[in-house]
């Protein structure tokens, strides 16, 4: 078994609500895929610290491996973003054994990675001046829609705001399923998202920058931190990302550009 755990953060600069520069630690956020026996089953995204560690528990969880001593190698290769599991007696039937894929309402849908990133080379999001009153504006009235947090935590919330105005507010148990029920709303009814701001109380992920991205929303604000590959692809397609946003503090992580700080 390797050791090829990785450091799970990096500092970037940023910007306060106050225009001024801070340094911000950012969790790193990788794509891993994981081989049983040459047959690809997954693509998790994990920060890499134990990645042998996480690949065990996966087999283990998913009921593919029934006992450690089957499994001869976990070989983690970091340059290919893959890791390879060899077992003594090969399992049979894998393909069978992971056709049923259940998408939970966890943090993570870590088979979505590899298709998505491909289509935004084709996505330009128009940029959108925000002033720092308007964000405060946003928050205000968002503590006026978290109703089940409030009353039983456990969910996340999401929502589609222009300016001060909430258009469309929802929560569940993932984020990403609250996310999703947003992108529905936005197709049924025809909206338009490039005049938008897309809020969340969930981390500011790659996969959350993808979902946004598509739905060409060109402000992403969340009330959590963000990983390091959530801000690559910010950066990447021109989504304003603003993390730890609560009360009159946040923190502009690209397009600070975009924000006005003067009152």
């Amino acid at each position: 078994m390797t050791n090829a755990g990785l450091g799970g953060s990096s500092t970037v600069s940023a910007t306060n609500e106050h225009g001024e520069p801070v340094d911000v630690l950012l969790v790193e956020e990788r794509p891993l895929t994981i081989y049983l026996d040459k047959q690809e089953i997954v693509t998790v995204m994990t920060m890499g610290s134990a990645p042998e560690l996480l690949v065990l528990g996966y087999l283990k969880n998913q009921n593919l491996i029934d006992k450690l001593s089957d499994i001869k190698v976990i070989q983690v290769d970091w340059e290919t973003a893959a890791v390879a599991v060899v077992t003594s007696a090969e399992v049979q039937d894998v393909a069978a054994m992971t056709q049923t894929k259940i998408i939970t309402s966890g943090c993570g849908q870590g088979t979505m990675f590899g298709s998505l990133t491909e289509k935004l080379d084709d996505v330009k999001i128009a940029k959108r001046q925000l002033k720092k009153d308007t964000i405060y504006q946003i928050l205000e009235n968002l503590s006026q829609h978290n109703i089940m947090y409030k009353k039983a935590g456990a969910v996340h919330g999401c929502a589609l705001c222009t300016d001060e105005e909430i258009i469309y507010f929802v929560e569940d148990v993932g984020r990403h399923n609250a996310v999703d029920t947003i992108a529905g709303h936005m197709w049924l009814n025809g909206l338009s998202g490039d005049q938008c701001v897309f809020y969340t109380t969930g981390r500011l992920t790659s996969e959350m920058v993808i979902k946004v991205a598509q739905m060409n929303v060109p402000v992403l604000l969340s009330r959590s931190g963000a990983t390091k590959m959530g801000l690559d692809m910010a950066q990447k397609v021109g989504i304003t990302l603003i993390s730890r946003a609560k009360g009159q503090r946040f923190q502009v992580l690209s397009g600070g550009d975009n924000i006005s700080y003067s009152v």
